[in-house]
C-alpha cells in the first residue's frame, strides 16, 4: 500500500532540495528520518516534515506501521519563482528568480505486489523448482549482421 505526503512552494531551490533527497531514497522510513536529522542542509528540515506527514499518514489512513515502511519514491519539482529586480547602472534593473519547489515523499509497506501467474511459473511449483529460478530469460539468438561499406573499408 502506498501512501504520500506533499508540501508545496518550499523555499528552497528544486535542484539543492534533489541533493537531499537523494539521500533517503530507497531507505527504510524511520532510518531516513534519522539521517534527514542530521543532515546539515536548510531542505533536510523540510524533507523530515513531508517524510513525518506521509509516515503519519500510512499509520492512520492505512494502518500500517512505522517500522514496516520504506521510502518508495521522492518527487521534487520545480514550482513558480518569486520574482524580484536588483538596481542596476543607468536606471536599469536585472531580474532575480527566487527559486522554490514542489516535494511529495511516497512510502509503502514493502510487502510483494500481487502477480499473475503464468503457465512458466505454475508447471515450476508443480516440479517442485521455485518460480524466480523457472523464469530465467535466456538471450535470444541472433544473426549477425554483416558490415555495411564504409569510405575506409573501400
Amino acid at each position: 500500500m502506498k501512501t504520500q505526503a506533499t508540501a508545496k512552494f518550499i523555499g528552497t531551490s528544486a535542484r539543492k532540495t534533489g541533493l537531499v533527497a537523494g539521500l533517503i531514497r530507497g531507505r527504510r522510513a524511520l532510518e531516513a528520518q534519522v539521517i534527514l536529522a542530521n543532515a546539515d542542509q536548510r531542505a533536510a528540515g523540510v524533507l523530515g516534515k513531508v517524510l513525518a506527514s506521509a509516515i503519519a499518514n500510512a499509520e492512520n489512513n492505512n494502518n500500517l506501521k512505522a517500522k514496516d515502511l520504506i521510502i518508495d519514491s521522492v518527487l521534487i519539482g520545480p514550482a513558480k519563482p518569486l520574482k524580484r529586480s536588483r538596481a542596476r547602472a543607468k536606471g536599469s534593473a536585472s531580474a532575480i528568480l527566487k527559486r522554490s519547489s514542489h516535494v511529495t515523499v511516497i512510502v509503502s509497506d514493502g510487502g510483494l505486489v500481487a502477480t499473475v501467474a503464468t503457465p512458466k511459473a505454475e508447471a515450476a511449483l508443480a516440479a517442485g523448482v521455485t518460480p524466480v529460478e523457472a523464469e530465467v530469460v535466456t538471450a535470444k539468438e541472433t544473426k549477425a549482421q554483416p558490415k555495411r561499406a564504409t569510405k575506409e573499408s573501400k
